[in-house]
Parts: C-alpha cells; structure tokens; sequence
C-alpha cells in the first residue's frame, strides 16, 4: 500500500506528503467546508426573512418594493485564496472574525426610497443584530457607485448550538443594479486597468441612472397619490363588498340562534 502511495506520488511529480502536513490539510477542509455551511444557512436566513417580508407588503400594503433577491456564498477555494491574501490564519475563528463577505445578500427594489424601508424593517428585527451600515446612495463612491451596504449578523441554529454568522446584504435600485452590472464586467474585462475614457463614460451613466430614478419615483409617487384610498372613499371594491355581505350573512344568523333560544322560555 505504501509503494502504491509512493508511486502516486512520483507519477504527480512530487514527494509523498508528510503526515503532519495530510492531518493539516484534512483539517483545513473539515473547517472550509463547516464556515460555508453555516454561511448558507445564514443567507437561507436572510432569504426567508426578505421573503415573508415582501408577502407582508403585497397582502397588507397592495404594493411591493421588492423586485429582485439574489444571493452567493464563497466557495472554499475563493475564501482560501483571501485567507492567503490577507495573511489570516486559516482557522475558523480568524476567518470569521477578519472576512466578512463570505455570504451575501442583494435586494433590488423598484424606488429609493424602497431600499431604504426594506433595510429598515429588514435590520430592525431583535434577532438581526447591524454590524455597519453604509449608504452610498447618499454618499456615492468617486466613480459613482451607489447602493445601502448593511453588515448584519445572525443566528443560525444548529444541532450543537447557535452560531452567529456575519451576512452583507446590499439593497439598490434597478438602475444602481444595471450601472454596477456593468461596471464590474468592465473592470473584469480590463483586469482593473479601464481606459479613462471608459471611467468618464461610466461615471456620466451612474448620473444618468440617478436622473431616471428620481424620474421614477416622481412618477410612482404621482400614480400611487392619484389612486390611493382616502378618508372620503366610501366604496367598497369587489373584495370587499363581499366580506360586508358575509358579515351580514353571519350577524343574521348569529341573531337568529339567540332569538330561537330566548323564545323557548321555562318549563312550565
């Protein structure tokens, strides 16, 4: 078994790895493999919680804010090549206690003022506990970057206990999403070096984006103000009209049972 070993690894071009060195790497992968774990379970979190909140928008407010919910947890691989990078131990508690966007979480909502709500009601949760919040949409990055960035943290709950799991979620606009699409395949293309003219370029677009969302919103606020109810709105809409004829229906009968009980009188 040995020599079988041994000619392995001679036909990979390398020694027979030390045993101190096997039982290291064995470790390091039984611990990659738990930080991601518990980092999916984090954005299964988070998911859910953006889920029920957008079911409570649309069924209580007629309206939803959220257009798009997308998410991604490091793999192994890329979070070793940052381990490396950085200089970190490559121990679960330095990798959670230096990387903190292993799991995140983007939220695409239709309006700014939306990005803000939705973050709002998504950090104010007890269990949610907000590590950092950055707004770049009112404070935009020089080449005009724009979105909420909320570095939040959560439990997650396994066999052995709770964990705390750090989760980045960013919260934007459809047009901040489409601008910073783009940017980053440019930025991918040229392997970070993008012609000035195509930084100018960029930079003229991210203020396009913010005109058609102010635009947007003027509009969305314009429509919703024209149709929304009023105290003076006293007509009822198909739903309910039929929830006031099941209320009579259960009131009559109600009344009809108390009457047929109170009619009997005592036995003589």
């Amino acid at each position: 078994m040995a020599d079988q070993a041994q000619a392995s690894a001679d036909s990979a071009g390398g020694e027979l790895p030390a045993p101190a060195d096997v039982a290291f790497v064995r470790r390091m992968r039984k611990d990659f493999q738990r930080i991601q774990m518990e980092h999916e379970f984090a954005v299964d979190e988070v998911l859910t919680k953006v889920s029920i909140l957008r079911k409570e928008f649309l069924h209580l407010h007629r309206y939803n804010p959220i257009e798009h919910v997308g998410s991604r947890v490091k793999s192994p691989t890329s979070i070793l090549q940052k381990v490396a990078r950085l200089g970190i131990e490559p121990t679960p508690e330095a990798i959670r206690a230096s990387i903190h966007d292993i799991a995140g979480v983007r939220i695409t909502c239709s309006f700014i003022a939306d990005t803000y709500r939705v973050l709002e009601a998504l950090t104010f949760q007890t269990d949610v506990r907000v590590i950092r919040i950055k707004d770049y949409i009112t404070h935009p990055k020089p080449n005009g970057y724009k979105s909420l960035h909320a570095l939040i943290e959560i439990p997650v709950f396994l066999s052995t206990g709770p964990v705390p799991v750090t989760v980045e979620v960013q919260v934007r606009t459809i047009a901040m999403d489409f601008w910073a699409s783009l940017e980053h395949k440019i930025y991918y293309k040229y392997d970070g070096s993008v012609p000035a003219g195509l930084v100018a370029s960029l930079t003229e677009a991210a203020h396009l984006a913010e005109l058609l969302d102010q635009r947007m919103e003027e509009l969305h606020t314009e429509v919703r103000g024209a149709g929304s109810e009023s105290a003076d709105d006293t007509t009822p809409d198909a739903e309910e009209q039929m929830l006031l004829r099941l209320w009579k229906s259960a009131r009559a009968g109600a009344e009809a049972e108390d009457g047929g009980e109170n009619a009997g009188g005592p036995a003589d």
